[in-house]
């Protein structure tokens, strides 16, 4: 099975190396006795995220998740890099392609497949829902200091 090569850590920050997109077919998600998810890995844990979870998977062609699924808290956003298929959220199906962005609050009923002719390819971050507020927008700090290479 593939596995996450961890690239550098120190105190402020984690960086880690899942591989190129074409090759996290490879990673196999083992849920539990039985349930094995082909082509997904989570990443939060490898780089130490606190304040949300991320999962790379690419479909296969005809490839779909196979089941509906929902969150107690976590809203998620599903990224697509590469490919065409189809989403489903509370039984409204619409069409995905490299480049489009999915939101789905926790209640959301969701799925995913590729009804395409090539892989397709989606990174999706989950995070706490109705967390983010104005003060959030405004948290970062522009630093006076230059960057040094």
């Amino acid at each position: 099975m593939k596995q996450i090569q961890t690239i550098e850590k120190a105190e402020n920050f984690s960086a880690a190396n899942f591989g190129r997109l074409a090759g996290i077919k490879d990673y196999v998600l083992e849920l539990g006795p039985g349930i094995r998810i082909p082509g997904k890995v989570f990443g939060g844990k490898a780089v130490g995220a606190t304040g949300g979870e991320f999962s790379l998977q690419v479909f296969a062609p005809g490839q779909e998740t196979g089941f509906l699924h929902t969150h107690k808290n976590h809203e998620e956003l599903y990224f697509f890099l590469a490919g065409n298929g189809e989403f489903q959220v509370d039984g409204k199906v619409f069409p995905v392609e490299e480049g489009s962005v999915v939101r789905v609050s926790p209640a959301g009923r969701r799925s995913v497949r590729n009804n395409g002719t090539e892989p397709l390819v989606m990174l999706c971050v989950q995070y706490r829902g109705d967390t983010f507020t104005a003060e959030d927008a405004a948290d970062g700090d522009i630093l006076a200091e230059p960057v040094k290479w």
